[in-house]
């Protein structure tokens, strides 16, 4: 049996039935005081208005089951970028422009390396994304915390802010069939998936954590620690320039799915992908891995999305390659209710939050 998700109990469509659960206790909350959340729950990040002409926006993530590689790696300084990455680049999502994130360490014990180790990636993260990080919290909970190495179990997630004038937010809802998608090439898994990966490499593939495959050309246990690429310096150039952006997507867990992620009704066609890095291949052999599961699952090379009018594209893609990311137009917008998301190139369309094997035939561009 191929692996997948489900399988290994990640439960990726059971998400969508807790989170209506939770989401209606939560958005009880919305009216608790005058500084009302902007956006419905679901988006990369929410907007507060604090004023007519200030919105603060804010985001929290983490970075999953990446830690137990950097644990069996005993290596703890590029989780940090990480966990900021994760964060920073969902708030330029919305438009704004990060400024200032917070941790939460949660460890099994005190170990002064590893600290520093974690520390040290915050800090460079923090630097790669042009913010501070004004505090945080370390908390020492052995009874919960477990990991892949006795006394080293830790946990590690960020809140991260921004600020955006309330006039200004970038959610899609501009978005026009036939405006054209920009694509970002990704560093290699960044942060999702972590499970399955694993999983397919080393339960299924037999590979140990320091086996060095030709095609990534190092161990693989350094290949999955690539920290997550950082693209804020680059949405924010170009939201300074002015340029017709229309939309910001951070490719993450549900892969290209995430292009549905605006507030337009719109489908997206991605006909000319970047590069998938050897990565995914190795994944994707090794276990088994149906395709279309894999494009549910991974960024596939591609870590972010600009949508933006066609006259821009090529700016945006310069901008990108300055702020160096590899980039290059890989698709275009069309009007579609249900929000699909065709993979031409690889028989594949999305929808909800999946892709599945397909052979109808991809809109034509407008």
């Amino acid at each position: 049996m191929a692996a997948n998700y489900g399988a290994l109990g990640v439960d990726t469509l059971g998400v969508e039935g807790s989170l209506k659960q939770l989401g209606t206790i939560i958005r009880s909350t919305f009216d608790y005081n005058q500084a009302k959340p902007m956006l419905p729950l679901g988006y990369f990040a929410n907007v507060i208005r604090l004023t007519d002409d200030v919105g603060v926006a804010i985001a929290t993530d983490g970075v999953g089951t990446k830690i137990l590689i950097a644990q069996a790696m005993d290596r703890y300084d590029t989780v940090g970028i990480d966990c900021i990455a994760m964060n920073a680049n969902d708030i330029v999502c919305v438009g704004a422009r990060p400024v200032s994130m917070v941790d939460y360490i949660a460890v099994q014990r005190l170990d002064d390396r590893q600290l520093s180790e974690l520390a040290e990636g915050l800090r460079e993260g923090a630097e790669r994304a042009g913010i501070n990080i004004p505090g945080g919290e370390i908390a020492q909970v052995r009874e919960m915390i477990h990991g892949t190495r006795d006394g080293l179990g830790f946990d590690l997630v960020g809140s991260c802010i921004g600020v955006v004038h309330p006039g200004r937010l970038i959610v899609g809802a501009a978005v026009e069939a036939g405006d054209v998608v920009v694509g970002l090439a990704s560093s290699g898994i960044h942060s999702n998936g972590f499970t399955l990966a694993r999983h397919a490499l080393f339960e299924r593939g037999g590979l140990s954590i320091t086996d060095t495959l030709s095609e990534l050309g190092r161990p693989v246990g350094d290949e999955l620690l690539e920290p997550t690429a950082m693209y804020v310096r680059a949405a924010v150039e170009m939201m300074d320039l002015e340029l017709a952006v229309k939309s910001f997507s951070h490719i993450t867990g549900d892969g290209l799915m995430n292009l549905a992620r605006i507030d337009a009704e719109m489908g997206f066609v991605i006909d000319r992908p970047l590069p998938v890095p050897p990565i995914f291949s190795a994944i994707r052999e090794r276990g088994e891995v149906d395709l279309a599961e894999m494009y549910s699952v991974f960024n596939m090379g591609i870590g972010f999305c600009v949508v933006v009018g066609r006259d821009d594209a090529e700016r945006v893609v310069e901008v990108a390659e300055r702020c160096g990311h590899r980039a290059g137009v890989v698709g275009y917008a069309v009007a579609d209710a249900r929000r699909r998301v065709w993979l031409s190139q690889v028989g594949l369309l999305g929808e909800e939050k999946s892709f599945v094997a397909s052979d109808e035939p991809a809109p034509a561009q407008p």
